[in-house]
């Protein structure tokens, strides 16, 4: 990007990105090597932070094996990914198991209705 356009403005050339949202912190960054070379040796300036992420994970970076290694991670992680377990089915309950809360509940309704009608006289 040109540093005199706004931070949402138009892009010359997109160079890489950036997932703060991997797990592995070595796979976050995925850069085009070459491309990035060869603005530089245009004379591109980057700035500090993206300087730093060049010279880890550039053509020639330091962290550049962790990276590779944690991208395999990565694939395996997606191949082994288990599937979700199958819902319980509900059990089916018992006729019995039914009537036994329905007489209660006439016993409520039963002493509120008296309760009711004292209030109404």
């Amino acid at each position: 990007m040109d540093k005199r356009s706004p931070r949402d403005g138009r892009v010359i050339e997109e160079l890489g990105t950036y997932d703060p949202m991997c797990p592995e912190t070595d796979a976050r960054v995925n850069l085009k090597g070459e491309r990035i070379d060869y603005w530089l040796g245009v004379g591109a300036q980057p700035s500090d932070k993206v300087g730093v992420l060049i010279k880890k994970y550039g053509t020639e970076g330091t962290h550049l094996e962790a990276q590779k290694a944690a991208m395999e991670r990565l694939g395996k992680r997606k191949q082994y990914t288990p599937a979700p377990p199958e819902p319980a089915k509900p059990k089916k309950e018992e006729p019995k198991a039914e009537a036994a809360p329905e007489a209660p509940a006439e016993e409520a309704a039963a002493e509120a209705a008296p309760a009711e009608e004292t209030a109404s006289e």
